[in-house]
């Protein structure tokens, strides 16, 4: 419902600045979480007699059917979903390698945010964050969310422009993501797709060999360092 078919002013105050700005609006979150709750309700305006909801493997394979009310069968799934795909870490770590999961997810630096939002969960203030995606689509070019990125320059001034009264426009939630993670670690990319200068004008600093990345940021946060990856970051 939201944002599948709604209007788009309903869309757009969904994404809003306020909205992402909660702190429980985040990966692992639902009761509680404005966008949880925001989505669910518009769900609960069409009066839904049934839902069927599935849960995926990495290879794209039913593991379970969660079925029934709609709040009843969807808590369900989370749950399970909750254990199998998620888990406690005793610490946050310095490092953390990440993808966005590869084809098609990873198809522009746009969904690519993705994945360094899931990184971004457990990277400690001031470490670094390593994303491998490929962007065969680019940016994308042209895109509401390529002009955001040029207008803003920097993480502190996207979170400006975004935040300014009255302000509104296609893709800024995505901006507001990236900004936050970057605003607590270094997001490193690699990725085939994107060139330097793009990756640069997209407020990332390029990558070109995650191993040679990698052990610079080693001397960087000390040999010790603890570091996390995540395969499939989303």
């Amino acid at each position: 419902m939201l944002p599948g078919i709604a209007g788009l002013d309903n869309v757009m105050s969904a994404h809003s600045y306020e909205i992402l700005d909660c702190r429980r609006s985040t990966w692992g979150i639902t009761t509680g979480s404005p966008v949880y709750e925001l989505v669910t309700e518009a769900a609960l305006v069409t009066a839904p007699d049934f839902i069927v909801n599935v849960a995926l493997n990495r290879n794209k394979e039913t593991t379970g059917v969660f079925s029934g009310d709609l709040r009843a069968a969807h808590a369900a799934g989370v749950e399970y979903v909750k254990s199998v795909a998620m888990q406690r870490v005793p610490e946050p770590f310095d490092i953390v390698i990440t993808t966005n999961s590869g084809y098609p997810l990873d198809r522009n630096l746009y969904q690519t945010v993705k994945g360094m939002c899931a990184a971004a969960s457990v990277v400690k203030p001031g470490g670094a964050i390593i994303v491998a995606a490929q962007c065969v689509d680019g940016v994308p070019s042209g895109s509401s969310y390529q002009r955001l990125l040029e207008k803003s320059g920097t993480p502190e001034g996207a979170v400006k422009l975004i935040s300014s009264p009255g302000f509104s426009a296609l893709d800024q939630w995505q901006l507001q993501i990236q900004a936050r993670v970057q605003l607590k670690a270094k997001v490193c990319l690699y990725s085939e797709g994107l060139s330097d200068e793009e990756i640069k004008n997209a407020m990332l600093t390029p990558c070109h060999d995650i191993e040679e990345t990698l052990a610079a940021l080693m001397v960087e946060h000390g040999p010790g360092a603890p570091i996390c990856v995540l395969p499939e970051g989303p």
